[in-house]
């Protein structure tokens, strides 16, 4: 059975990083990252056109998070709390204990090992805390960093398929324990 609460909200810490929950503080930096075309190429999704866009998102996304359907992260570098990226677990399935994987990162953060650490902190939550079994990641075909970052976490290439998103593949992480 997964271990789905999020109240209190996890706050996850690496070396490095802190992972906190997403607040209206964050406007900003959530507009400056869904508003970058580098990044929004692979996620098939409309811009954020304005902070307000960005504050409707973070309040969405913390509404999911008092409903238990979604755990969101805001990635911040631990000694200069600056925002880098965010990371977060969705699309929670209980009869097949499993669940999605998203992450995104500041174009000037990305190549610093900074979303492996994160992930890697993540999935140790989701496996240890929330006992899932399964995480799966779908990655655009072109995004070879994701792929790579996927790959170097243990992550297999499925051999399933997504119908709605061809361009996409599914990687999937199994919980050995």
């Amino acid at each position: 059975m997964i271990n789905r609460s999020f109240t209190p909200f996890p706050i996850l810490t690496t070396e490095r990083l802190t992972l906190r929950q997403l607040s209206t503080k964050d406007d900003s930096a959530i507009f400056a990252l869904r508003s970058d075309t580098e990044i929004n190429k692979y996620h098939g999704r409309q811009a954020s056109r304005t902070i307000e866009d960005a504050i409707t998102f973070i309040n969405n996304i913390n509404d999911n998070i008092k409903r238990n359907d979604s755990i969101y992260w805001a990635i911040t570098l631990t000694k200069s709390k600056i925002f880098v990226g965010t990371i977060c677990l969705f699309d929670f399935s209980n009869e097949k204990n499993k669940c999605e994987i998203g992450y995104e990162l500041l174009t000037n953060f990305q190549g610093q090992g900074i979303m492996q650490e994160a992930t890697t902190k993540v999935i140790d939550f989701a496996f240890q805390t929330m006992r899932l079994k399964k995480i799966e990641a779908f990655t655009h075909n072109n995004n070879l960093s994701s792929i790579k970052l996927l790959t170097k976490l243990d992550f297999k290439k499925s051999i399933e398929t997504d119908i709605e998103n061809p361009e996409c593949t599914i990687f999937i992480l199994t919980n050995s324990l």
